[in-house]
């Protein structure tokens, strides 16, 4: 028996009450249109930028005009121009200084704004050691709900993931609302 099979053994042996699971076959959210819905609440509860892509748009164009001020630009999605490649790095502190992160998220929530980005790159730190993230989505991977959010979530090689919705943010200090205190100042969208 492993530790961790005796640690949940012995968990189990002092559970004193048990309670079924609850009951998830209610009626889910579901807006009419999800990709207006994500956008509403990106831009507003979340605190994000959303820029919709339109047929001809250069990505790196969009993400430079968004970020003209960048010098470090660290992605390893493939057709972004980055200075810097978190599969490329020894160790995660070689992202430090990093202005700009480029990342692809694989479903969007409208419910929420939230966005699941796996960790597609060897360091994960990328996505959270910049200045301003930039997560790049399909918008025909935007769904109403978390229900069917979770149900789209695949961890790939790396087995770590975490859903995204907008700049790290705080009211712990002075009870003033301050950006970027754990994280990213700064989430911008591009809906594909």
């Amino acid at each position: 028996m492993s530790t961790k099979d005796s640690i949940l053994s012995k968990l189990r042996g002092n559970v004193r009450e048990t309670y079924d699971k609850p009951d998830l076959s209610f009626d889910k959210l579901v807006y009419p249109d999800p990709v207006a819905s994500f956008i509403k609440t990106a831009t507003t509860a979340a605190g994000a930028s959303v820029i919709e892509m339109r047929d001809g748009d250069d990505i790196n164009a969009i993400i430079r005009s968004a970020y003209p001020n960048a010098k470090t630009v660290s992605s390893n999605v493939k057709g972004i121009i980055a200075d810097r490649n978190p599969d490329d790095v020894k160790t995660p502190q070689e992202l430090d200084g990093t202005d700009v992160s480029v990342v692809e998220g694989t479903v969007a929530c409208a419910e929420n704004a939230c966005i699941w980005v796996p960790q597609t790159m060897k360091e994960r730190a990328v996505c959270f050691i910049c200045e301003y993230l930039v997560i790049i989505v399909d918008r025909k991977n935007i769904v109403c709900n978390m229900h069917e959010a979770y149900s789209r979530v695949e961890f790939p090689e790396y087995g770590f993931g975490t859903f995204i919705s907008g700049p790290s943010k705080t009211a712990d200090i002075e009870q003033s609302l301050v950006y970027g205190a754990q994280s990213f100042c700064g989430v911008t969208i591009i809906l594909r």
